[in-house]
């Protein structure tokens, strides 16, 4: 029995399986679908369809430099147990090898990749880790980057992975790799928004003026006070802003008597190189996804009802 591009569809939807997988059962079944379900269930590809409605928060942030390209990458699971366990870290550690091989555009093309130079794809053998280990195991995101001097940086076993990208004319010495890692340290901690105040628009500084403006037409003792002045407190408070959301302009975690740009400069004269930040990526593990929130008590009503 023939089959159509539909009834590939029409499978993938019915089992969460990948489209070529359905497509290899159906022809492995001559077309018949409920034979084709049969079979990705005796594959154990089926099963793990399953798993994979359910929430992955959880997992692994990780960040490393391969033969000079660097990555971040996050693959979640849905508990922590898993995110330390060694089969999942070095899933996770193969998927960054992958990345940084194969330099794929997105995560679709991540996806079908190779994973880490074997014979099956990214996909397959993420299907195969949530068989083995026996929850949802999702590839999330990534970041690569092919030039200038990248530093990794992983906080806390995976919970955040940060990757400062530089540009070093001249030696990148062990001060300069130390001075990256000191600015990968401070983004996990802070989190800027922005990394300069050259990359803040007009449209975020025009909010934030608006916002200022109306605390101090709130404010008893500022509200009266000549529309003049209230400007010049503004331009004050968004030098304050750019201290707290951009990360050269911040006083540096490890020594407030000089900004980040300032430490940065120091440590590139004592160097004798020439230094500037070209760019960075942090990515805390389940960051944006929804947690599923058990209620237990409600669970076990329904249950004796």
């Amino acid at each position: 029995m023939a089959f159509t591009a539909a009834d590939v569809k029409n499978l993938r939807e019915m089992t969460g399986v990948g489209m070529m997988d359905c497509k290899k059962a159906l022809a492995a079944s001559e077309g018949d679908m409920d034979k084709a379900v049969e079979y990705l269930r005796e594959k154990g590809l089926a099963a793990s369809a399953k798993k994979a409605g359910r929430i992955a928060a959880e997992g692994m942030a990780y960040a490393c430099v391969i033969d000079g390209v660097g990555v971040v990458v996050e693959v979640n699971a849905e508990t922590d147990f898993v995110g330390k366990n060694e089969k999942f870290v070095d899933f996770v550690k193969g998927v960054a090898n992958t990345v940084a091989k194969e330099a794929p555009v997105d995560l679709d093309a991540l996806m079908g990749c190779k994973f880490d130079g074997g014979s099956q794809t990214v996909t397959e053998q993420q299907q195969e880790m949530v068989l083995v280990i026996g929850e949802n195991i999702k590839v999330r995101r990534f970041a690569r980057y092919a030039d200038g001097v990248s530093v990794p940086y992983i906080h806390a076993g995976g919970k955040i992975g940060v990757l400062v990208n530089l540009a070093v004319e001249g030696d990148a010495s062990s001060q300069v790799l130390e001075m990256g890692k000191d600015l990968a340290m401070q983004i996990a901690a802070l989190n800027p928004r922005f990394w300069d105040k050259a990359e803040v628009t007009e449209d975020v500084l025009a909010e934030e003026k608006k916002i200022m403006l109306a605390q101090m037409d709130n404010d008893p003792k500022m509200a009266n006070k000549p529309a003049q002045v209230k400007e010049k407190i503004v331009a004050g408070k968004i030098d304050k802003f750019y201290a707290e959301n951009c990360l050269l302009q911040q006083d540096f975690v490890k020594d407030n008597s000089m900004t980040v740009e300032q430490y940065m400069a120091s440590v590139a004269k004592a160097a004798g190189v020439k230094v500037t930040l070209r760019s960075a990526t942090r990515f805390e593990k389940g960051e944006g996804i929804e947690k599923k929130q058990e209620d237990f008590a409600a669970e076990i009503a329904s249950m004796i009802k």
